[in-house]
Formats: structure tokens, C-alpha cells, sequence
């Protein structure tokens, strides 16, 4: 008797996709592994540990412990889905903005142009130049060409920027 559980064909079209780069894919399992390996060992010390001083009701390290444990087992979800729905971008040149885009805009108003490379959520690092395409800058660049301008609603007024230039 088979008891695979089979997925309607509207979840698997509609699955969240991560887009990451190779080296943050990479990244990432490594994350995986040491929270399934090192990280799972070292909570268990602390529990076994909490659980030999007694009474649990009160015990603030079984607690902590416990909320550790549960904040990791959380990550290892998380990041397993992430990993599970990958698709690799890599940053090449196109003539409209896609993820894996570099942008170069400069805002409205005024002088100095930024340069972002739009990205994943996953690896969204504004410090870095990198923005996801899901923020409200990236996702107003998206499928614009050099020329363009663009806008969004920041929490304090409209932010308006002409794309420069698409690398």
C-alpha cells in the first residue's frame, strides 16, 4: 500500500521560491548542518544539565534551554524550506531590471548615485548594496529599463529615482 502523500498541482505552482546566490546557498548549509549537528548536542547538554537541578516548574535554565531548543528547531525549518526552493540567480546584464540585476539610480533631487544588486530576501544587506526585490525600492525597479523612473511610498513621502544604469 503506498502512503505518499501527493501535493495538488496549485501548491507546487504556488511554493515560495527563494532566489540566492551559490555562495549563500553554500552558506546556508553550513548554517543547516551545524544547528542539525553542534548546535542540537549542545542544547541537549543544557537540558539534561537543567533537568538534574530539580524541580522544572521554577528551573529558569531548563527554560531557557527549552526556548533555545525551540528557536533552533525553528531555524531548521526555515532554513531546509529556503534551501528546498532555491533557485540560483547570478548577476549578469540585461536590459531590464530582474533579480541578480546590479542598478545604478540616482534619487530625485539628489547628487550621488547608489548602486544595488537586487536580490533574494534571504540576502538582503542594504550595507552591502544588496536589496531584495520584495523592498519597496526593489520591487519598483523591477522589469524597469535604464531611463526609467521609478517610485515608491516611503513612511515619510514619495521617494523618486531615474535608473542610471543597468549593469
Amino acid at each position: 500500500m503506498d502512503f505518499r502523500v501527493t501535493m495538488p498541482a496549485y501548491i507546487l505552482t504556488h511554493m515560495p521560491k527563494s532566489y540566492l546566490i551559490r555562495g549563500k546557498y553554500k552558506e546556508l548549509g553550513k548554517e543547516l548542518e551545524y544547528l542539525k549537528t553542534t548546535r542540537r548536542k549542545e542544547i541537549a547538554e543544557k537540558l539534561e544539565y537543567a533537568k538534574s537541578l530539580g524541580d522544572l516548574s521554577e528551573n529558569a535554565e531548563y527554560h531557557e534551554a527549552r526556548e533555545n531548543q525551540a528557536s533552533t528547531e525553528k531555524r531548521i525549518l526555515e532554513v531546509e524550506e529556503i534551501l528546498k526552493y532555491a533557485q540560483f540567480v547570478e548577476k549578469h546584464h540585461s536590459e531590464t531590471v530582474e533579480i541578480g540585476s546590479v542598478v545604478v539610480v540616482k534619487k530625485t533631487g539628489g547628487k550621488d548615485e547608489k548602486k544595488y544588486q537586487i536580490v533574494g530576501s534571504e540576502e538582503s544587506d542594504t550595507a552591502t548594496g544588496k536589496i531584495s526585490y520584495l523592498s519597496p525600492l526593489g520591487s519598483a525597479l523591477m522589469g524597469k529599463k535604464e531611463g526609467d523612473k521609478v517610485s515608491f511610498q516611503s513612511p515619510v513621502s514619495e521617494v523618486q529615482y531615474t535608473i542610471i544604469e543597468i549593469e
